[in-house]
């Protein structure tokens, strides 16, 4: 076993804590890099990165949306002689009718996939959907605790991955050989409506949670008296678009191929997550 640390990168957030505690679990050696982390890294400060890189033998890329930030990162990781990278990609990057993209994020992914191509570097790339953990420690999480969930998605449904399988897939490419050159589409088994998830949610929470569909109008409206910018806001609509239109509903094998199991249920997320007290209000 190397003693050569590999590097996480937002290792704060929802995937990267997870792949941080899966490889410990396995008794390798972890740089947890983040801008408040064990490892200080920020993306808009190059000064964290080398730092961050010395001595790494791989490193898990999640990159700072909106930004084209990692290509920068990946050449200077090819000059601290880095061997191996898995980066954080997103579903639907190479459809042009997945969603608008107001904020450039897409764009910025695109950007990255090819600097890590390209970079002469081992390289894996994981393009997981939307979280099932988005209802539990992200987006949607402090509506959900409130009971009520206000989201511009119709009756449009989404085949949510859970954070869990996605980290066991990125630890599985930074440390076995044969995901080298690999692209994992990561979803769930099966689609579910924001209605389903909702009820499944306030099934195993044991109290009465509710969604309420709206016109993406009055959503926008809701989060600008909110106190959102209406940029922001529109960003945030444009982001659920993919639920709405059912562009993210579809299933994919990536977790099946890469772990040879079926990919968690959003049952088995709401379960686990209900028993830990991840909705405890």
């Amino acid at each position: 076993m190397s003693d050569q640390p590999i590097l996480v990168t937002g290792a704060t957030g929802k995937s990267g804590s997870r792949v941080v505690k899966q490889l410990r679990a396995k008794g390798l050696p972890v740089r947890a890099a983040a801008r408040h982390g064990e490892h200080v890294f920020d993306w808009t400060d190059s000064g964290t990165w080398d730092a961050a890189l010395e001595g790494a033998q791989s490193a898990y890329i999640v990159q700072l949306d909106g930004t084209v930030l990692v290509r920068q990162f990946v050449e200077r990781a090819v000059k601290h002689g880095l061997r191996r990278v898995v980066l954080a990609s997103g579903r639907g990057i190479d459809n042009p009718d997945y969603a608008e993209d107001s904020s450039g994020i897409l764009d910025g992914l695109l950007d990255s996939e090819a600097s890590v191509r390209e970079s002469g570097l081992e390289w894996s790339i994981t393009r997981p959907g939307w979280f099932a953990q988005n209802f539990s420690e992200g987006f949607f999480a402090d509506s959900i605790r409130a009971g009520e969930l206000r989201l511009p998605a119709g009756d449009g449904a989404a085949s949510f991955v859970d954070a869990e399988d996605i980290a066991a897939v990125v630890v599985a490419a930074l440390t076995e050989d044969k995901h080298n050159g690999q692209i994992y589409e990561l979803s769930g088994p099966k689609a579910v409506t924001l209605a389903e998830a909702v009820a499944t949610i306030s099934e195993h929470a044991g109290r009465e949670i509710r969604y309420v569909p709206l016109s993406v109008e009055d959503f926008v409206a809701e989060m600008v008296e909110a106190g959102l910018s209406a940029e922001d806001a529109k960003a945030y609509a444009d982001m659920v678009e993919p639920i709405r239109n059912g562009t993210d509903a579809y299933l994919s094998d990536g977790v099946q191929r890469a772990l040879g199991r079926p990919a968690r249920t959003f049952e088995e997320f709401a379960r686990s997550t209900a028993e830990a007290g991840g909705w405890s209000v």
